[in-house]
């Protein structure tokens, strides 16, 4: 079965940086995208970027585009998200997720697979 671990989230101040990952156990498929996707204490689930399954194609949402790069090594069934100027509405759990849906990566919370997520932390 697929399992997704996210690392690397944690306490940063307001203009810091933080770069998360997400690294795929078990049976993996080559041609899957991958996501991220965030959720704020209080709110829904809201998509944060994707990357298609060559990474040749990346997609953001308005609120980071900019500010964070998704990108990924599939020689290490990793995806990554580099989060640089971080804001304090950036504060939330962030989840890895995967799908296998051909064509361009959904924007919508309905990925096959999902991380357990990681807290990120943005203090004024």
């Amino acid at each position: 079965q697929v399992q997704l671990v996210e690392s690397g989230g944690g306490l940063v101040q307001a203009g810091d940086a933080l770069r998360l990952s997400c690294v795929a156990s078990g049976r993996i498929f080559s041609r899957s995208a991958m996501g991220w996707f965030r959720q704020a204490p209080g709110k829904e689930r809201e998509f944060v970027a994707a990357i298609n399954w060559s990474g040749s194609a990346t997609y953001y949402a308005d609120s980071v585009k900019g500010r964070m790069t998704i990108s990924r090594d599939n020689t290490k069934n990793t995806v990554y998200l580099q989060m640089t100027s971080l804001k304090p509405e950036d504060t939330a759990v962030y989840y890895c997720a995967a799908d296998q849906t051909v064509g361009r990566p959904k924007q919508v919370p309905s990925y096959d697979y999902w991380g357990q997520g990681t807290h990120v932390t943005v203090s004024s």
